[in-house]
């Protein structure tokens, strides 16, 4: 029995596989605690030092794996502060943890209140403070540090959130137009977690693209993994809508939506998750345009997309949206054509350089009623 305990002691662990060990997490639980204060010396009126605090700050190329990692016990405590004494009087402060965090992370308490929301570079949340000193008021007894348990929560900032059904093509969109190498293949649901791809143009600018995963109906109710992919929605600025031109049926036991139901239901789910996702500007991908018959099918449908509000009321009631979505263009591709991929490329710069005008860039006639104000011209009023 003794030999037997001594080879199970021995025996070596299997590593953890690589495609566990790298997979990437948007939610991470911490318990985490200021530092105790130091204890005063009534005979002196010596105070105590301050305990140390628990602070996050946001970083770029910080991930949440990276935090897993550095607090294996998923503990984190400050430092206390410095007693009082008779060489030091006033106690040294404790030392603070800081905490690097991806950008885009949320902090939550236990009751769910919002702490910080960390979409800044440097952006800086204390998630528990130190205990105060002893001193005249604690009868110079130092207090305890701020303890609880705390939730990040990582929505992914990009510039573009990839949206679509199962096995729509985002996979191989995001690895031919970035940097990206997600999974690919010709079943549904290859792609299990975000992908961020970088699309960088010749003269050095640079959009990042989030590739979410497949959504399936019922994603707004949490359905399959919704909420967990839907969230990374919220902080983008562009939807990227794609789906099949054949339309798509995600098992025998599913309807078969064409085209159109498809941008229907993909519009249904996001107003049912949060309706105000619909005011982002958006951009309709029709894939699999190089597959025979592609071209009669999208003369048929054309017309629709362009006006959805005209075929609303033959839309099955399940997926009937009641706030539409307003394309700012419709683009036609082929996930595997190198020039319908450039041409998404440019579409996609043209839309948000577009926007940026509309949102920072004043028009000739704001600019000149500046102008006359700063100078104090008395010139003809301007109508």
């Amino acid at each position: 029995m003794v030999q037997l305990f001594k080879f199970l002691l021995k025996a070596e662990k299997k590593p953890v596989r690589e495609h566990l060990r790298n997979a990437f997490i948007d939610g991470l639980r911490l318990t985490v605690r200021g530092g105790h204060g130091g204890n005063g010396i009534p005979k002196y009126g010596g105070i105590g030092g301050q305990g140390g605090c628990v602070y996050f700050v946001a970083k770029e190329d910080v991930s949440l794996r990276n935090v897993e990692k550095k607090y294996k016990t998923k503990r984190i405590v400050a430092s206390s502060g410095e007693d009082s004494s008779k060489v030091r009087i006033l106690g040294r402060r404790g030392l603070d943890e800081r905490v690097e965090v991806p950008l885009g992370v949320q902090v939550f308490d236990e009751k769910g209140q919002l702490l910080g929301d960390l979409n800044e570079d440097d952006a800086i949340c204390i998630a528990a403070g130190g205990g105060a000193g002893g001193c005249t008021g604690n009868n110079f007894l130092g207090a305890p540090g701020d303890h609880r348990t705390v939730r990040l929560d990582l929505k992914l900032i990009a510039d573009v959130g990839l949206v679509g059904f199962p096995n729509a093509g985002k996979s191989t969109l995001l690895k031919a137009i970035s940097n990206a190498n997600p999974k690919i293949a010709s079943y549904p649901f290859t792609t299990i977690r975000p992908q961020i791809g970088t699309v960088e143009y010749p003269d050095l600018r640079r959009l990042t693209i989030a590739d979410l995963p497949g959504l399936i109906e019922g994603a707004h109710a949490n359905i399959g993994m919704g909420h967990k992919f839907l969230k990374h929605v919220e902080r983008t600025r562009l939807l990227l809508i794609m789906v099949d031109i054949f339309g798509f049926r995600l098992s025998a036991q599913h309807t078969k939506r064409n085209c159109i139901e498809n941008i229907y239901a993909l519009n249904k789910e996001l107003e049912l998750y949060d309706a105000s996702l619909l005011d982002k500007p958006c951009v309709l991908l029709l894939n699999k345009m190089d597959v025979k018959g592609a071209p009669e099918l999208l003369k048929s449908v054309k017309p629709t997309i362009k006006n959805l509000e005209s075929s609303l009321k033959n839309c099955p009631e399940e997926i009937r949206p009641t706030k539409l979505f307003n394309f700012e263009r419709v683009i036609p591709i082929s996930a595997q054509n190198i020039k319908r991929i450039d041409a998404v490329k440019t579409e996609l710069r043209n839309v948000l350089d577009s926007l940026a005008e509309e949102k920072y860039v004043p028009d000739a006639l704001e600019v000149r009623m500046q102008l006359q104000r700063k100078v104090g011209e008395r010139g003809p009023k301007i109508t």
